[in-house]
């Protein structure tokens, strides 16, 4: 489903990817783990195309990320989803799901109800917590129904009921390949099946039971 291949990328002198190798299978749930400044959202940029790179390969569901057409397998959540505040919440996943040129209301109803918002559907969102509204993202992201979810510290900033909100909708998803990108380990363990360690550039992937036999008592 996600396949990086000999992926370098830098910012002028630096070097931040030094060959990255990786590949999250369909349906595994892959934290990518890193200490601040390793390269996380560097490497999801890139992946996504928002950073141009010259040396390597990705392709996403079969599709090179160099080409248009792996965004319709992709939906992406940055940490901060420009949402629209002077809207309400039911009009924000209207908004939303008009640019994909299909608005089908009773999807919008189910995915509300799924992040247990839709008693909150008709408020505007400007009044709404930052747990409601990374809800609202998430809502809008599975309204999208793609075969892949990339998530960029999708609980940051929350508080541990927002938290455990977020991470019962992404552990209860199914035929999804989800890759999350974050530094919680105990959000690691509930929810996710496999970790790709970012570390000096490179990538080593672990089962989350092997990431925390080695790592849990030195990684922060």
């Amino acid at each position: 489903m996600i396949k990086v291949g000999g992926l370098f990328q830098g910012f002028g002198r630096k070097e931040v990817l030094k060959g990255v190798d990786l590949h999250v299978e369909a349906n595994e749930k892959c934290a990518l783990v890193g200490r601040n400044g390793a390269g996380k959202s560097t490497l999801i940029h890139t992946m996504l195309g928002l950073l141009s790179h010259k040396k390597g390969t990705i392709t996403l569901n079969g599709h090179d990320n160099k080409r248009h057409t792996w965004k319709q397998h992709v939906s992406y959540l940055p940490e901060k989803f420009l949402l629209y505040p002077h809207l309400t919440g039911w009009e924000n996943m209207m908004f939303f799901a008009s640019v994909i040129g299909n608005v089908n209301e009773k999807k919008i109803e189910e995915k509300l109800r799924d992040v247990s918002l839709w008693e909150s559907r008709n408020h505007i969102i400007s009044g709404y917590s930052k747990g409601m509204l990374q809800r609202l993202g998430l809502a809008i992201m599975l309204y999208y129904d793609t075969d892949i979810i990339i998530l960029d510290e999708p609980t940051s900033g929350l508080d541990p009921i927002g938290r455990k909100e977020i991470l019962s909708i992404i552990k209860g998803l199914e035929n999804k390949t989800v890759f999350m990108a974050s530094h919680h380990i105990d959000e690691i363990n509930q929810v996710c099946t496999h970790v790709a360690f970012l570390e000096n550039g490179i990538i080593t992937k672990y089962t989350v039971e092997d990431f925390l036999d080695v790592y849990e008592t030195i990684y922060v």
